[in-house]
Formats: C-alpha cells, structure tokens, sequence
C-alpha cells in the first residue's frame, strides 16, 4: 500500500504490517484514503482530531444556510387599495429575503359568492410583484379563504 505520513509527504509502497507499525510508532492512527486504487493509499492521522474537524466544518456549513420561510400574509375582501400596496409592498420586503409568501384572502358572510372580485384584488396583487416573485399556486377558493403561494424569483 501507499503510505502517506502526518506531514502529507509519501513514504513510499510499504507492506500492511510495516505501515501498522509506523503509525503505532508515531502513536497516531493509519487511515486507509482511497481504497480503490491500485496499490490502496493509506495515511497516517490522528482520526478523533480529524472527525472533530469535519464536525466542525459541518456545522460551520449548516449554520451559513438560510431556512426559508413561509410568510403569510392576510387580505379582507374590503381591503382598499393603499391597504393593498401596503401589504403589496410587504410582500416585496418578504421575497427580498428570500422567503415564501402565502396570501390569504378572508371571505365574511355573502362575501364567498363574489369570488369574482376576490380573484381580481389577488389579480392586482400578482401584478405588484411580478419583478420580484413567481406565482406558485394561483389564487385557490378553500371554505371561506383564497389561498395562493408566491416563491422569490431565482
């Protein structure tokens, strides 16, 4: 097998036991790297020093990702239209950071029968939107709710 030592400089081809040896002699483990290769590379580290390592770097990678989100935010059917820009402009602020946007519009009452005007209000929402976000599921009559789903665009 190939042998690497501690300081990355090669040893040369040396048999199994000479390698066990060597590694037992430096009181650090022999690591076998790349099984496949004809002849095998093995080296020598401390491998409790090197699994710290890697859960270390592992964690550093983890915490550097962002979970995204999903934001809702809540439209009446009487939402006027500076109201609208408001939450339009919330919206906005939401995707910039990356995050869904789920809009919820509230029916009350005989309001659920006009689901025309709903889908309007939902319309003009989009269109407030539309540089910074995509449509995900359009706008989706459930019970007494209008539901649609806006993701940031890449």
């Amino acid at each position: 097998m190939r042998l690497i030592d501690e300081n990355g400089e090669q040893m040369g081809i040396l048999s199994t036991t000479d390698a066990i040896a060597k590694a037992r002699e430096s009181g650090l483990d022999l690591v076998e790297v790349s099984p496949n290769i004809n002849p095998p590379v093995c080296k020598i580290m401390d491998f409790g020093k090197y699994q710290y390592r890697q859960k270390k770097i592992e964690q550093k990678h983890k915490k550097m990702q962002k979970q995204t989100e999903v934001k809702g935010i809540r439209l009446s059917f009487r939402t006027d239209e500076h109201d609208l820009e408001v939450k339009i402009k919330q919206a906005q602020r939401f995707l910039k950071d990356r995050n869904i946007v789920k809009v919820t519009l509230i029916f009350k009452g005989r309001e659920a029968a006009y689901a025309h005007i709903a889908e309007e209000k939902m319309k003009k929402f989009v269109e407030g939107i539309k540089e910074i976000g995509k449509v995900d599921e359009g706008p989706k009559k459930q019970g007494y709710n209008m539901i649609m789903i806006i993701s940031p665009l890449k």
